[in-house]
């Protein structure tokens, strides 16, 4: 079955995307759950490009309001940063926290998450 697996990739322009509603969207293929031979203990899952994420979109107050924490594991250690910080140093970052969160908690976490790519502007422009 798994030299079978007959993967896709898909690319999705984030431009005034909801970061929640795209972040699902990448998570359900990722892990292949629209494809009929999905089972869930298996990677049967595509690979996801998103572009654009620096014009990804938080409704309501969230860009000032939320707020992503860290701890260095140093007593005392703990950092936050809202997410209007985080989008001003590496947009790429909100979306890679989101979909982390969105996929199961498992060993096959680490693997969809390598299939992954997030760049902040148009691939286009890069090259």
């Amino acid at each position: 079955m798994p030299n079978q697996i007959q993967r896709q990739l898909h690319q999705i322009d984030a431009t005034d995307k909801i970061l929640g509603r795209l972040a699902s969207e990448i998570a359900d293929l990722l892990r292949g759950k629209k494809k009929p031979e999905f089972v869930p203990n298996l990677d049967v899952g595509d690979t996801v490009v998103v572009e654009n994420a620096r014009k990804i979109r938080l409704t309501g107050n969230k860009l000032s309001k939320k707020i992503y924490y860290r701890h260095t594991g140093y007593p005392g250690g703990i950092r936050q940063k809202t997410a209007n910080e985080i989008m001003n140093s590496d947009p790429t970052e909100l979306i890679r926290h989101a979909v982390h969160g969105m996929l199961p908690k498992n060993k096959l976490r680490r693997l969809w998450m390598n299939r992954l790519k997030i760049h902040a502007d148009s691939a286009s422009k890069e090259q």
